[in-house]
Formats: structure tokens, sequence, C-alpha cells
């Protein structure tokens, strides 16, 4: 009896087991798309019990709000510049500048007195100068600083200080020709030169370069 009834139960689980299994593993093939009928679905309204509490919605308390909030009707600006407001710079009136911090007037310019003449101690005596030069062509045809037409025949020398008309005796250290002349011109404006001869003179001398030269000025 007793292995009837095991028996029986075994039979009953697999029986079970045949049913509730899953069936052979494998993909569904795609459903073809159909369209929707609308007629198969229907409005649904809901009826609250007549003492249901209404709903409601509640509403923001402004206590809450930030700084920067936007209202529903707020206008929007870009580049952070509120509505009203102007980027103008606002017109400050300037505080009086007193007198003590008003800037002083500077002193007038003080004339630098021209260098003096050469020393009467060099009268007579030959001096060696290794940059002496000579001008004329652009010149010719106008008037030097002591009031001479210069030309292509004039002979004199320009010099910075010495006064106009003053004697000046040269000698060319190359061929020995030697001419005493006057100062008629202001110049050299070279650094380091000191007489400049016209081109009358340099043709005279043959030293229609620059170079070495001796002069003196007569006693």
């Amino acid at each position: 009896m007793r292995t009837r009834l095991v028996v029986a139960i075994a039979a009953l689980i697999a029986a079970v087991a045949l049913v509730a299994g899953p069936g052979a593993v494998g993909a569904r093939p795609s459903s073809v798309p159909s369209p929707i009928d609308p007629a198969q679905f229907h409005a649904l309204t809901i009826t609250l019990p007549p003492d249901s509490p209404a709903t409601t919605i509640p509403t923001l308390s402004s206590v809450n709000r930030s700084a920067g909030w936007v209202a529903p009707d707020s206008p929007l600006s870009e580049f952070g510049v509120p509505p009203g407001v102007s980027e103008a710079r606002p017109n400050v009136p300037q505080p009086t500048v007193l007198a003590a911090l008003a800037p002083t007037p500077r002193p007038a310019a003080v004339s630098t007195p021209a260098p003096r003449p050469a020393a009467a101690t060099n009268v007579g005596l030959w001096h060696f100068d290794s940059n002496v030069s000579w001008y004329g062509p652009g010149f010719y045809g106008h008037r030097t600083a002591c009031g001479v037409t210069l030309t292509t025949t004039t002979l004199g020398v320009a010099h910075r200080t010495l006064p106009c008309g003053t004697r000046v005796t040269l000698r060319n250290p190359a061929n020995g020709s030697t001419a005493t002349v006057l100062v008629i011109d202001r110049g050299p404006y070279v650094t380091g030169r000191t007489w400049d001869m016209t081109g009358g003179l340099c043709t005279y001398l043959g030293h229609c370069y620059t170079g070495a030269m001796y002069w003196r000025l007569p006693g």
C-alpha cells in the first residue's frame, strides 16, 4: 500500500512538472504592425464620493524667494544688465583742487652762455687739428651767418664762437700751403670738429677733404 502511494505521488509530480515547465527556448518572430482602432478605446470618468475632500494646489510662500527670482511677467535681458539700468557712467561732481596741491609752475629756462672765444694765449701759436672739414655745395648764393654771400671762390672759415671777422691762419701739412682768412660763418655742427673751410679755401690749400691741418690766430 505504501509503495503504491509513493508511486502515485511521483507520477503526480512528473505531470505537474511537464505542464508548468518552460517550453522550447527560441526567439519569437517580430509582430506585424497594425493600425490602432480608436473605437476600441473609451473615455474614463472618475466620480468621487460626495464626502471626498476638495483637491487644492498650494501657493508658494514669498518668504523663501531668492534675490534674483523671476516673476511670470518679468522681462528677460542679456549680459546680466537689469532692465532700466543705464551702463553710462554717472556724472559725479569732482572735488575742488586745493591750492597747496596745485602744480607749481616750472621756472623759466636759463639760457646757457655761449662758449668763450679762444684764449689770448693761443695767439701766435700753431695748433694741430686732425679733423678739419670743408663745405660749400648747396650753400652757394646764400648769405652766411656773418652776412657774406658764399660763392665758389670765397675764402673763409666757419667757427662756432670766434667773432665774425677774426683772422685765422691755416696751413696744410701735406703740401705746406698757407692762407690767412676771416671767420665768416658759424659751424661746423658736427661733434669733434672745430673748423669748416669754404669751398674756395679748400681748393686754394688743396685740402677738400676732412683731415689734418695746422691753425693759429695771428698776433
